[in-house]
């Protein structure tokens, strides 16, 4: 009835793509999320195959997932919470991102760790004013810093250099203090496109791992990437109604002339975003519109006179190379991001694999 396309095949050249452009920083896979949506362990053991350079997940109970599920490749978390149990980050042989001085002192001594400093985004890491203190916990502590790591808040090229200044300045204090850094890495996806000086040794790529686009006011260029997720359901149920046919919750769409109506199971709970509006979908070859409210279980298309029937499938968002709706398109009928729009989808949506 409702489904979700996960091609593990583009996920994997997605990831070739994108370390033949940013070589040669290795590239960190970000898988965080479940995989923003796309299926975190089915992701992640498609990459370890491919020989993912890294893997990024936000949670330790995230990465420690992955290694249950017999992932090999080297693993990396973010984003600890105070009861996390820390040694069996060790024992499962995750690198630790720390931002705090509370986890720079409980950290076990043997974990290897990258400290996140907060260079301007005001959210997690050490403030550049607390680095001092962290060059005296660590040698204290005879703790194993392999990398330095920020994040950009993508407000304007003038701002995202003002961040690098600061990131450089902190590994400077940092070298200077006689705290070694194997790995820097600050850009993600939108800044590893735009700015080369800000590989330095790796990048961490999410959302353009899964061929999608980070910036929402220019088109994505000069990367042989191509996206992942298709989401697709079958016509429910079809209809012929009158002028005048209010749609769904509200009526916030009456039909104009005699046609007929689709509906499509797929609604707020898939993640379709109830707020949509103007969205279209194909059927067959055309592009149809969504009309009405979105409900919890299901939308509504105008499909005028076409020569439609139950069971058709209804492709939501998947590829304009097929003249498909974009996961973009979708996230601006909505006002919302893409980034949002596969994050979100699943619900009772089966997640199909198609592998490489």
């Amino acid at each position: 009835m409702r489904e979700l396309r996960i091609d593990l095949g583009r996920i994997c050249s997605n990831y070739l793509a994108l370390k033949s452009a940013f070589g040669p920083a290795k590239v960190m896979a970000v898988v965080k999320a479940n995989a923003y949506g796309h299926g975190m362990i089915e992701v992640a053991t498609a990459l370890d195959k491919a020989g993912v350079d890294v893997l990024g997940v936000a949670d330790l109970d995230e990465a420690i997932s992955l290694r249950l599920a017999g992932i090999n490749a080297p693993v990396m978390c973010w984003l600890l919470d105070q009861k996390d149990d820390l040694q069996s980050a060790v024992e499962h042989n995750i690198i630790l991102g720390i931002s705090t001085i509370q986890q720079l002192e409980s950290v076990p001594r043997e974990a290897v760790i990258h400290l996140k400093v907060d260079t301007g985004l005001g959210r997690n890491g050490f403030m550049p004013d607390q680095i001092l203190d962290v060059v005296k916990v660590i040698q204290a502590r005879q703790l194993k810093v392999q990398g330095l790591l920020s994040h950009l808040a993508n407000t304007s090229e003038q701002e995202d250099f003002a961040q690098q200044v600061v990131f450089d300045s902190v590994y400077s204090m940092l070298e200077a203090a006689g705290v070694k850094i194997e790995m820097k890495h600050l850009a993600a996806s939108a800044a590893a496109i735009s700015y080369p000086g800000m590989r330095y040794d790796m990048v961490r790529c999410g959302i353009v791992l899964y061929g999608l686009n980070p910036f929402e006011d220019r088109a994505l260029e000069g990367l042989a990437v191509k996206p992942v997720m298709s989401a697709i359901a079958k016509i429910a149920n079809l209809k012929s109604v009158p002028a005048g046919q209010g749609v769904s919750y509200g009526y916030r769409y009456k039909t104009e002339k005699p046609t007929q109506l689709a509906l499509v199971p797929f609604g707020y709970a898939e993640g379709m975003p109830r707020i949509s509006q103007g969205a279209r979908v194909k059927i067959g070859q055309e592009l149809f519109p969504v009309v009405g409210r979105i409900a919890m279980d299901q939308f509504v298309v105008d499909v005028g006179d076409a020569e439609i029937s139950i069971g058709d499938e209804v492709i939501i968002f998947g590829d304009s190379t097929r003249n498909e709706p974009t996961a973009e398109q979708l996230a601006e009928s909505a006002g919302t991001v893409n980034y949002e729009v596969v994050t979100r989808s699943g619900g009772r949506a089966n997640r199909v694999f198609l592998e490489p």
